[in-house]
C-alpha cells in the first residue's frame, strides 16, 4: 500500500541492527577496502542530488573487483540490496537505497590504459569525466558525452544513467561510446560484456553460469516481445529510460550486452571496468550568444541555429542569469551582456579551422537578423571571451538550486523531458501553461539542439498539498510529452522520480518484458531494486518530509536563512560541485582525501543530521560529527564557489563552540586563538622568542605536548615591528606629509605587524606617496583566529571592540585598509554574523577597501609612478590569491595592481587553497593533509616556473606554505609595487 503524499518513509532503519553488526564484521573480514556502518556515514550516503533520501545499511569503499564480489556475496547471504554509486549527483534518486552502497569514487578511480591509436580508454568506474578528458587531451582526444557535471561525474555513473550533455547533437549519449564492460553479476560471478557474433553468443550461452543464462534466454525474450519492442519505445532517439531492448532487437548490429546495460542504473550488473571510445577533440570553439526577450522567442530561434550545423544549442533563462549576478564566481557574465535579456541562446561551433567556424558564426548572425530572432548576438571567439559564458552555463543547475528558500526548492521531477526540436517552442508554451495552471514558477535551461529542457518547478515538499500538486504536474507533463512523441527522461534517468510511470509509458507488454529482463539478471532483486521496474510511488522517500521539525537551538552566530543553522546546512542539495578536483579551491580537503565526509556536501549533511536530533546542542558535541568537520580548512571557498552558498567556515565555527561547551577548550586552541597576543609578546622578546623554533628538542616537545608539528618552520618574530617602525618614523619626520587624499586607516593585523613588518611598511609608504595621511590602528584584533578555533564569544568581544574603536576614532567615511585578507575580510563578513545590526560594524564593513584598490587609483591618476627600469618591470609574475579574498571580493584589484607594473606578465594560478589555512597546517594531525593540498596544484605550478619568475601571494599562510613546499619566497603585491617606484617619484621618508 502506497503511503499518502508527504508521509515519512518507514522502510529504512535509523539505527543499525544485530544483523548489521554481523554484516559489518563479515565485510571487514572479507574486503581490502574500508567499510562504514556508523550513523553519520550512512546519513551522508542517504542522499544524492535528487529530492529523495533513503538511509542505507552501510557503505563499502571497494579497492578492486574482488571487493565488489565479496560485497555482493555478503548481500546475497544477508538478504540486503547493493547499490553502485559514483559521485552521487543523480537527479532522479538512482543512487539512494536501503542496502549496501558501493562508493567507487574513493579507490576504483584509475585510468588503466589509454590507447591513442585505437581511440579507447580502459577505466575503473570511479574515474571522473574531466580526469579522463585531461589524460586524453594529451593525444588530441576526449570522451564524447560532455555532462555539465564533468568535473565530478564518474564514468561509472554516466554508464548507469546513459548520460549526455550539450554536445549530444554531435556525439550522442554514453551508450554510443561504450565498447565493453567488465561486470559483477548478481550471483557474484564476473563477466566481460561486449559485442559478439552469433557463434560467440552460442558459445557463451552454453556456459553453466548466470552469464550463460543471459546469452541463452535474452534472445528468446527479445523475439517473444518483438512487436511490443517495435511499438512501445518512443521514436525520439535521445532517451535514458527503461531497459534498451530496442538495441538487442536490431538485426544490423551484433548482440551487445555492454550497450544493453548502459542506462540500467545498476539494476542489472555492477560495472568494475569500462572500455570506452574516445573521439578527436576539436581544436577550436566559437560561441554565439543570442539575446531574447522571452524563453519562447529563444526557442523559436533554434531551428535557424540548427540549419548552421552547430555542435550545441543551449538555453538559459533570466532566472539563472539574475542568480549568476549575485555570486562573485559568476558575476563576470553580466558585464558582457547587452541589456537585460529574458533568455540567452548559446550556439557553439567546434572544429579545427577557425576561419570556417567564424564563417558559421556570421552565417548564424545574419540568419537571425534576417528572421528577426533576438535583439543582439554576442560573438565569443577567444577562450578568454568564452570563460564567463561557459562557467555560468555549466553551473546552471547549482545557480537555480540557490533560488530556493527553506523547503521551497526547484525540484527535478519533470526536468528531463525531450521532444523533437521542431515542436519545442509549442511544447514549451503548453508546458508553461500547465505550471501556470497549478501556480508553479520554474527556471528554464537545457539543450535546445536536441529538444531537451531542464525545467525545475519550485515546490515546498514540507507542504502535503504541494506534494499532491507535484504529482499532478508530473502526470500532466508525462501525457504532454507522449502526445509529442517525446521521452519522459532524455539523459537523467528514471530513478525514483519517473520509474513509477514506466508501465504506462511503455505499455503492459513491453513493461512486463522489462520486468523479465530484471528477473533474468537479478532473480533475487538484490541490485538497486525499485528503479526502472517495480518502483515505489514518486512521492515515497521524499527528503524534506522525512526530516523532523528543526529543534530549537540558540546559536552564537547569526544564520539569516529559514531554519537557522540547520537551514543554512540544509541549503546543500548535493549537486556535488565540492567534489571537483581540477579547478577552484572548493573543497581542498576532499581533493586531498577523496572521502565524501571531507567534502562540503558531506559536512553539511552531517550537520543536518546532528541538528535534527531531539537535543541538537548535545549532538553538536558528538565526536563522530567532529571527525567529519575536522579537516575543514575554513577557507570559505564554499561560500563563493558553491552555487548554493553553503558557508561551512561559519557552520564549523558555531559547531566548535558547542563542542567546547561540552568538552572544554583545548590548550592549543586557546594558544592559536590568542595569536595576536602571542605574536606581540614574541616580537617584544625577540630574538630570544625565536629560539624554540630553532631547537629540535623544543620543537619535538611542542609537537608532543601541544600538537604543533615539528615538521614545519615557525614564523620569525621581528623586534622592530610595524608599530615601532611607524612610531619612530613619525617622531623623526616631525611634521606630517601633505595628504590631499585625506585620512586612511591602516589595519595593523597580527601578522604583517609582528612577523612580516616589511609588508606593512611598504603599504604605509605607498599610501603616503599616493597622497594619503596614514593612520595606523594596532590596538585591536579582528577575532579571526579565535573564531577559527570555535571561541566565538571571545571573537565576538574582539569584533565589538575593534569595530567600535574604528568607528569612533576614524574620520567619517574614510577608508580602512589592510594587507592580510583573512583579517580584513573578517570585518566585512564574520563581524556581521557575530554582531548583526550593529551600526559600527556596518559602518566599518562599508568602508573597508583593499589596499590594492587605493594604489591602482593612485597609479592611474599619476600620483604613483612606476619605473620601466625597476627590477620587477617586464617580469613574469605568478600570483596565488587568498581563499578569503576570493570568497568575499575576488582578486580583480590585486591583478589590476600587478598589471600596472610596466611590462609585467601576470598569471593568476588556479591552484585552489594553499593548504596552510592559518593554524591548520601547523597542527600535527593535519600536517600531511595540509601538504597534500599544496602538492595538488600549487607546489607543482610554482616549481615549474624558472627562477626569474616572481611568485606573489596576498596571504601570510600562502607565503608560508609556498616557501615550505617549494623553497621559493613569495612577495606581497605591495612589496613589488614599492620596488617598482620610479626614481623621480617623491620617495617616502625612512
Amino acid at each position: 500500500m502506497t503511503p499518502p503524499p508527504g508521509a515519512p518513509h518507514t522502510s529504512t532503519p535509523s539505527r543499525t541492527t544485530p544483523d548489521d553488526h554481523d554484516l559489518h564484521d563479515r565485510l571487514r573480514r572479507d574486503l581490502e577496502g574500508e567499510v562504514a556502518f556508523d550513523d553519520y556515514t550512512r546519513h551522508l550516503f542517504s542522499r544524492d542530488a535528487s529530492m529523495y533520501a533513503i538511509t542505507p545499511r552501510g557503505v563499502v569503499f571497494p579497492r578492486h573487483t574482488a571487493d565488489v564480489q565479496a560485497t555482493v556475496a555478503a548481500a546475497v547471504e544477508y538478504g540486503v540490496p547493493v547499490l553502485a554509486r559514483g559521485a552521487g549527483t543523480s537527479l532522479a534518486g538512482q543512487t539512494v537505497g536501503p542496502g549496501l552502497v558501493l562508493d567507487f569514487s574513493r579507490h576504483m578511480n584509475r585510468i588503466i590504459d589509454l590507447d591513442p591509436e585505437a581511440g579507447t580508454a580502459l577505466v575503473e568506474p570511479g574515474v571522473v569525466q574531466d580526469q579522463l578528458n585531461r589524460a586524453a587531451a594529451a593525444h588530441g582526444l576526449m570522451f564524447g558525452p560532455d555532462t555539465s557535471t564533468s568535473n565530478r561525474a564518474t564514468i561509472g555513473g554516466m554508464i548507469g544513467n546513459n548520460s549526455a550533455g550539450s554536445g549530444s547533437l554531435r556525439y550522442g549519449m554514453t551508450i554510443d561510446h561504450v565498447r565493453a564492460l567488465d561486470v559483477v553479476l548478481s550471483d557474484t560471478t564476473t563477466a566481460r560484456l561486449e559485442p559478439v557474433d552469433e557463434t560467440e553468443r552460442e558459445r557463451r550461452a552454453r556456459l553453466p553460469t548466470l552469464e550463460g543464462r543471459l546469452y541463452r534466454d535474452l534472445p528468446a525474450l527479445v523475439r517473444a516481445n518483438a512487436d511490443a519492442i517495435a511499438a512501445g519505445f518512443p521514436d525520439f532517439w535521445r532517451r535514458a529510460c527503461g531497459y534498451r531492448l530496442d538495441r538487442l532487437a536490431r538485426d544490423d548490429t551484433p548482440f551487445d550486452l555492454a550497450k544493453f546495460i548502459v542506462g540500467s542504473e545498476g539494476t542489472l550488473a555492477i560495472t568494475t571496468r569500462a572500455l570506452v571510445d574516445l573521439v578527436p577533440k576539436p581544436r577550436r570553439t566559437v560561441i554565439a550568444v543570442g539575446h531574447f526577450t522571452s524563453v519562447v522567442a529563444a526557442i523559436e530561434a533554434t531551428e535557424s541555429a540548427l540549419a548552421c550545423h552547430p555542435a550545441a544549442v543551449e538555453l538559459m533563462d533570466r532566472t539563472i542569469l539574475d542568480l549568476s549576478r549575485q555570486k562573485i564566481e559568476y558575476a563576470s557574465l553580466g558585464t558582457i551582456l547587452e541589456g537585460a535579456p529574458e533568455a540567452l541562446l548559446f550556439v557553439s561551433f567546434t572544429g579545427d579551422d577557425e576561419t570556417e567556424l567564424i564563417d558559421q558564426l556570421r552565417q548564424l548572425t545574419t540568419s537571425w537578423k534576417h528572421r528577426g530572432h533576438g535583439y543582439h548576438t554576442l560573438q565569443a571567439v577567444t577562450p578568454q571571451q568564452q570563460s564567463a559564458l561557459l562557467k555560468v552555463r555549466k553551473s546552471s543547475l547549482g545557480l537555480l538550486m540557490a533560488a530556493g528558500e527553506g523547503t521551497r526548492r526547484p525540484l527535478a521531477f519533470v526536468e528531463d523531458t525531450a521532444v523533437d526540436p521542431l515542436h519545442l517552442a509549442e511544447y514549451t508554451r503548453r508546458f508553461k501553461g500547465i505550471l501556470d495552471e497549478h501556480g508553479l514558477s520554474a527556471g528554464f535551461y537545457g539543450h535546445c539542439s536536441v529538444g531537451c529542457l531542464h525545467i525545475r518547478p519550485f515546490v515546498d515538499l514540507a507542504d502535503p498539498h504541494q506534494i499532491t500538486v507535484m504529482r499532478t504536474v508530473a502526470e500532466r507533463i508525462k501525457d504532454l510529452v507522449t502526445e509529442y512523441g517525446g521521452v519522459n527522461s532524455s539523459e537523467h534517468g528514471d530513478g525514483l522520480a519517473r520509474s513509477e510511470f514506466n508501465r504506462e509509458i511503455f505499455g503492459d507488454e513491453l513493461y512486463e518484458a522489462m520486468r523479465a529482463v530484471k528477473g533474468l539478471f537479478d532473480p533475487h532483486d538484490r541490485l538497486n531494486p525499485g528503479k526502472i521496474v517495480d518502483a515505489p510511488a514518486m512521492t515515497d522517500h521524499l527528503r524534506d518530509p522525512a526530516l523532523p521539525p528543526a529543534p530549537e537551538l540558540r546559536t552564537r552566530l547569526t544564520f539569516d536563512v529559514v531554519g537557522g543553522m540547520r537551514g543554512a546546512a540544509d541549503r546543500c542539495m548535493n549537486i556535488g560541485l565540492c567534489r571537483k578536483s581540477d579547478t577552484g579551491a572548493m573543497c581542498p580537503s576532499y581533493m586531498a582525501t577523496r572521502n565524501e565526509q571531507d567534502s562540503t556536501r558531506g559536512r553539511a549533511n552531517a550537520l543536518v543530521k546532528a541538528l535534527s536530533e531531539p537535543d541538537p546542542r548535545k549532538a553538536l558535541g558528538d565526536e563522530r560529527l567532529h571527525e567529519v568537520l575536522d579537516l575543514c580548512l575554513m577557507c570559505k571557498a564554499c561560500k563563493s564557489e558553491c552555487p548554493l552558498g553553503v558557508d561551512m567556515a561559519t557552520l564549523k565555527a558555531e559547531a566548535l563552540s558547542h563542542h567546547h561547551d561540552q568538552h572544554g577548550v583545548p590548550l592549543r586552541s586557546r594558544i592559536f586563538g590568542s595569536i595576536r597576543l602571542l605574536n606581540r609578546l614574541g616580537s617584544a622578546t625577540a630574538p630570544l622568542s625565536n629560539l624554540p623554533g630553532r631547537v629540535p628538542v623544543l620543537r619535538r616537545l611542542m609537537d608532543r605536548l601541544l600538537g604543533i608539528t615539528a615538521s614545519r618552520p615557525l614564523p620569525r618574530f621581528e623586534r622592530r615591528n610595524l608599530v615601532r617602525w611607524f612610531g619612530g618614523r613619525r617622531r623623526r619626520k616631525g611634521t606630517a606629509l601633505p595628504a590631499p587624499q585625506g585620512v586612511v586607516t591602516y589595519l595593523a593585523d597580527s601578522f604583517t605587524t609582528y612577523t612580516e613588518p616589511s609588508i606593512g611598511q611598504a603599504a604605509v609608504e605607498l599610501l603616503e606617496a599616493s597622497g594619503w595621511e596614514v593612520r595606523l590602528e594596532s590596538r585591536g584584533c579582528c577575532g579571526r583566529s579565535s573564531l577559527s578555533k570555535g571561541l566565538v564569544d571571545e571573537a565576538n568581544e574582539k569584533a565589538f571592540k575593534l569595530a567600535h574603536l574604528l568607528a569612533e576614532t576614524t574620520p567619517a567615511g574614510s577608508p580602512v585598509v589592510g594587507c592580510e585578507p583573512s583579517c580584513l575580510m573578517t570585518l566585512r563578513d564574520e563581524h556581521r554574523a557575530m554582531l548583526p545590526g550593529d551600526k559600527a560594524v556596518e559602518d566599518i564593513a562599508g568602508r573597508l577597501r583593499q589596499v590594492e584598490e587605493l594604489l591602482v587609483e593612485a597609479i592611474d591618476a599619476g600620483r604613483l609612478r612606476l619605473s620601466e627600469a625597476s627590477w620587477p618591470a617586464g617580469r613574469r609574475l605568478l600570483y596565488h590569491g587568498h581563499c578569503h579574498q576570493k570568497a568575499e571580493v575576488g582578486t580583480a584589484a590585486t591583478i589590476a595592481l600587478l598589471e600596472r607594473i610596466p611590462g609585467a606578465e601576470v598569471v593568476e594560478l588556479d591552484a585552489g587553497c594553499c593548504g596552510m589555512a592559518g593554524s591548520f597546517g601547523f597542527e600535527s594531525e593535519h600536517y600531511d593533509v595540509s601538504m597534500t593540498v599544496g602538492e595538488d596544484r600549487l607546489f607543482p605550478a610554482v616549481t615549474a616556473e624558472p627562477a626569474e619568475t616572481v611568485i606573489v601571494a596576498t596571504g601570510v599562510s600562502c607565503r608560508q606554505q609556498i616557501f615550505h613546499g617549494t623553497r621559493r619566497n613569495a612577495w606581497h603585491p605591495v612589496q613589488l609595487i614599492r620596488e617598482a617606484l620610479s626614481e623621480d617619484q617623491e620617495k617616502p621618508g625612512p
